[in-house]
């Protein structure tokens, strides 16, 4: 039957549907987000994300947002569209440094900006940090440690097939943290279940006071976090 719902659009949409007003991101961010946007604009970007499972959901559910969701998934896009008001746009790309202008030029003042791509997630922050929002959400990659690393750029980048687990992607919380300290934003929050980072321009935490091991991945895999690291410790990195 699962099987089935995922395979059929009209019953996958019906499914999501009856999820629509019970959703949570994948911990804690919903409160955290709460906390950090009363005085901000409302106005967000998340990409990376999932028609009923992201970041921004409560913001995307209160009629005072506007908001812009971006996917490589074409299915993920399009399951979106059917559920969300026309306040969300949801636009259907796989982003690169080349064709990520849209995105500056979708609203005049930033509230959120929120980024998950298990991919350049880094460069992307880089790209579009000038947009000053109120608050960043970065995904941190917990396996790369405490160093300040993050892998190198890659237009077409596919995590599976840099490493056969799907680890090698992303950046360490400390070069996240220290890219945004450089654009006069400190580290805020840690989500508690996943590896969230929240910046805002009065965060004022240590990246190892933040920084945890991403329990999910150890859960599925059995793989703990150091024996993770041993798999990934020759492969690239760009040191920031």
């Amino acid at each position: 039957m699962r099987q089935l719902i995922k395979q059929n659009d009209t019953l996958r949409r019906l499914y999501y549907r009856s999820r629509l007003w019970l959703p949570k991101s994948e911990a804690d961010e919903g409160d955290i987000i709460a906390n950090l946007t009363k005085d901000c604009p409302r106005t967000f970007i998340e990409f990376g994300f999932h028609p009923v499972e992201f970041n921004c959901i409560r913001l995307a559910q209160n009629p005072e947002w506007r908001g812009l969701l971006v996917d490589g998934s074409k299915q993920q896009a399009d399951d979106a569209r059917a559920l969300w008001p026309d306040r969300i746009d949801i636009v259907h790309s796989f982003l690169t440094l080349d064709n990520i202008d849209f995105i500056r030029n979708q609203f005049p003042q930033v509230g959120v900006l929120s980024i998950d791509v298990d991919g350049n997630d880094y460069w992307f922050l880089k790209a579009l940090i000038g947009l000053r929002p109120s608050l960043i959400i970065a995904e941190y990659n917990s396996t790369l440690g405490h160093e300040p690393i993050t892998v190198p750029y890659d237009p077409a980048f596919d995590r599976f097939q840099k490493h056969p687990r799907g680890w090698y992607h992303g950046a360490s919380l400390t070069a996240l943290t220290k890219l945004c300290a450089e654009h006069g934003y400190g580290l805020a929050a840690g989500s508690d279940g996943s590896c969230n980072a929240f910046f805002t321009k009065t965060g004022k935490l240590n990246p190892a006071e933040v920084w945890k091991p991403k329990k999910l991945r150890e859960q599925l895999s059995g793989v703990s976090h150091m024996d993770q690291w041993q798999s990934l410790k020759d492969l690239p990195y760009v040191h920031v």
